[in-house]
């Protein structure tokens, strides 16, 4: 799992103070582009010399609580499947108090050339499946402690 803190910025927010979602896929977005990377595939490398692509072709969001201009948030990505053109993230992004959003996507391989779906080249395949983790992107929640009843 990969690990990017995130400061929520005054043009991330809106008039209330609050960060606008279309906002926060931006900032995914980034951290989608971090994560190439870390990968060993910086888009400069891999748009501009591999001539491979990589839109996503689904993503799914849901927020569980508001964040404020000025919070750090983490954003942890988690690769759960490689495919043959195909790669299956989970993203979770954490304030102090926990988790604010969650989602999860699906990047495809394509040639920038034709803009159609290709394999993942060796190379590439070999450092995604490296990576790919079951761990949640939450910690479990701890049992409460129980108490004894007095009598």
């Amino acid at each position: 799992m990969l690990v990017f803190p995130r400061e929520l910025r005054f043009g991330d927010c809106d008039p209330s103070g609050i960060a606008y979602f279309p906002s926060y896929l931006n900032m995914l977005n980034g951290v989608v582009e971090d994560f190439w990377r870390e990968m060993g595939f910086a888009w400069p490398k891999l748009i501009g010399e591999m001539g491979i692509g990589t839109p996503t072709a689904h993503i799914s969001c849901d927020f569980s609580r508001p964040s404020f201009y000025g919070d750090t948030l983490t954003f942890k990505v988690a690769v759960r499947r490689v495919g043959a053109k195909s790669l299956h993230l989970d993203h979770g992004v954490f304030g102090l108090d926990g988790l604010r959003w969650k989602a999860t996507q699906v990047i495809v391989a394509t040639s920038i050339g034709g803009h159609k779906s290709v394999a993942w080249p060796g190379d590439i395949r070999l450092a995604l499946e490296s990576h790919v983790t079951a761990e949640p992107l939450e910690p479990e929640p701890k049992e409460p402690a129980v108490q004894a009843a007095r009598a």
